[in-house]
């Protein structure tokens, strides 16, 4: 039986603790490109507000398309009632003529202070092991690379492993090798840790051996659009619309859904971050203030804190109808990074009206 060391009140309490940040990568997934501290990055109201639960209406604001800042801090974070990964960017907008200064880089799976990689290894969740009453079939090469050493010599060969989760909360499984032929399984403790994290086919287990020798693991939602909304992927459709419609999702994101329904009514919810929020930061970076966003990787919504040095060499290039272009994506069961190959059929801007010259979905493919 799985044991939780830490009590659910204290994981509560503790919500605001930041992660390490390979955990949170290995969660995120192998697309996320996060910025670091001292870094330039672009940030895009138009984008921010895709990431919003709601409706955004800046109104008569004099709100600019892009705001050239500064990353003051990161905060990489988790939802203390979904595990869901997310992070608050705090950042300084810059003068003008700070636009040619060069930023410091981004931190991808491999973080600028942690250059060497931490092992870890993501399986999605097939039907048998989201089954609250089976088991988790391990692939070999976790079991040989993320898992403590295996006695083989023993018959039949069975470990307890402790693993802890985004919250610190440490959950113990019994791993064994068996069958015919034979394979790796976590059995006792693993039913209960699909029904805690309310699990389902679709969804993603990250294990994460951490620089201490920590066993870890993280959960990857499916990537879906959330409340039966529109997906946002990285470009605009030749058919003029910005997603697929999805209507079924993981029961906690879809708990989490409806909570932020109760609390905000107005509108096509769309994301986590509420819209009154949005308008604070857009405001606030037009005044030159220094501004906090929260950004959850996994909402199928666009980064809107963009390397300063992409937006650069990607405005100054003459875009054109049949231009070929490539660009990495995310397949979609999180497992491996492929290439979308498409061809331009259009440049031109979202919303000429407001942001006549804002650089956001400028390009429609197909």
């Amino acid at each position: 039986m799985i044991t939780v060391m830490d009590s659910r009140k204290e994981v509560v309490k503790n919500s605001e603790k930041c992660l390490d940040p390979q955990l949170w990568h290995a969660c995120a997934g192998g697309m996320v490109q996060m910025p670091s501290v001292n870094s330039k990055v672009f940030y895009f109201p138009q984008g921010h507000a895709e990431h919003a639960n709601g409706n955004v209406d800046f109104g008569n604001l004099p709100i600019p398309s892009l705001v050239l800042c500064r990353v003051s801090a990161v905060r990489f974070m988790a939802d203390p009632e979904t595990d869901e990964v997310y992070a608050k960017i705090m950042l300084v907008p810059l003068r003008e003529n700070s636009f040619g200064v060069e930023d410091d880089g981004f931190d991808g799976n491999v973080g600028v202070e942690n250059p060497e990689k931490s092992a870890s290894f993501a399986k999605t969740l097939t039907q048998s092991d989201a089954n609250n009453g089976g088991g988790f079939s391990v692939p070999r090469y976790c079991a040989e690379t993320i898992f403590p050493r295996l006695d083989y010599n023993a018959e039949p060969p069975v470990q307890t492993i402790l693993a802890k989760d985004v919250h610190g909360e440490v959950w113990k499984f019994r791993h064994i090798y068996r069958g015919t032929p034979r394979r790796h399984l976590l059995t006792t403790g693993w039913s209960n840790f699909v029904n805690h994290k309310k699990l389902v086919a679709g969804d993603s287990i990250v294990f994460l051996r951490a620089d201490n020798g920590d066993l870890c693991v993280g959960i990857r939602r499916a990537k879906r659009g959330l409340g039966g909304g529109h997906e946002y992927p990285g470009w605009n459709s030749a058919s003029g619309t910005s997603g697929s419609q999805i209507g079924s999702y993981s029961p906690f994101l879809r708990e989490g859904e409806s909570k932020l329904m109760r609390k905000d009514c107005n509108g096509d919810p769309k994301g986590r971050v509420r819209a009154d929020s949005v308008i604070e930061a857009a405001s606030r970076a037009a005044s030159g203030q220094p501004f906090e966003v929260v950004y959850y990787p996994r909402t199928s919504t666009p980064e809107f804190c963009v390397k300063a040095s992409s937006v650069r060499a990607a405005m100054q290039i003459q875009w054109y109808p049949g231009m070929r272009f490539k660009m990495p994506f995310e397949t979609e069961d999180s497992s491996r990074i492929s290439w979308f190959m498409g061809t331009i059929s259009t440049a031109k801007v979202v919303d000429p009206i407001r942001w006549p010259n804002s650089p956001w979905r400028l390009l429609q493919v197909f």
